[in-house]
């Protein structure tokens, strides 16, 4: 039974546009989406991986109709360069990411002209206006151009 999470050894059996389909252990087969082929940009998957290729690939989901996800780049082990350059990047004292607490990173938005960082309701508020604006604009201009400039409302106003 394939575990999500675990690395396997698998074999490369078909190339298609958007991924590679993969043979697993167990007779299963599994596909590897184009963009979990590796950590840079693939415009052609078939300049990276070849057909009866051996690849080391990692069970990142498993839908419930049986269709195996897998990825090819979450199942390499960083190389000696990018652990040290990971771990010169971060300042003394900074501690991982998985040790933070969860709303550490909390987006403060875009900031306000000299008077600190707009928060997210502002923001929102902001686009609302603006987006209400442009729809009264809209609504108004369509309404003149299909009623011939005159109300819709009847004779009566």
């Amino acid at each position: 039974m394939l575990e999500i999470g675990a690395i396997y050894d698998g074999k490369i059996t078909g190339l298609t546009g958007f991924g590679a389909f993969v043979s697993l252990p167990d007779g299963k087969s599994g596909m590897v989406h184009i963009s979990e082929v590796s950590n840079t940009f693939v415009k052609d998957i078939k300049d990276v991986l070849k057909e009866g290729q051996e690849v080391k690939v990692k069970v990142v989901g498993i839908s419930p109709e049986g269709k195996i996800s897998l990825s090819i780049k979450k199942a390499q082990e960083p190389s000696e360069e990018e652990k040290n350059s990971r771990k010169n990047d971060r300042p003394k004292g900074d501690r991982p990411k998985s040790d933070r607490p969860r709303n550490a990173n909390v987006w403060q938005g875009q900031p306000k002209q000299n008077k600190g960082a707009m928060t997210f309701e502002e923001m929102m508020a902001q686009f609302k206006q603006v987006s209400d604006e442009k729809m009264t604009d809209l609504k108004r201009n369509s309404d003149a151009k299909h009623s011939g400039g005159y109300s819709r409302r009847g004779k009566n106003n």
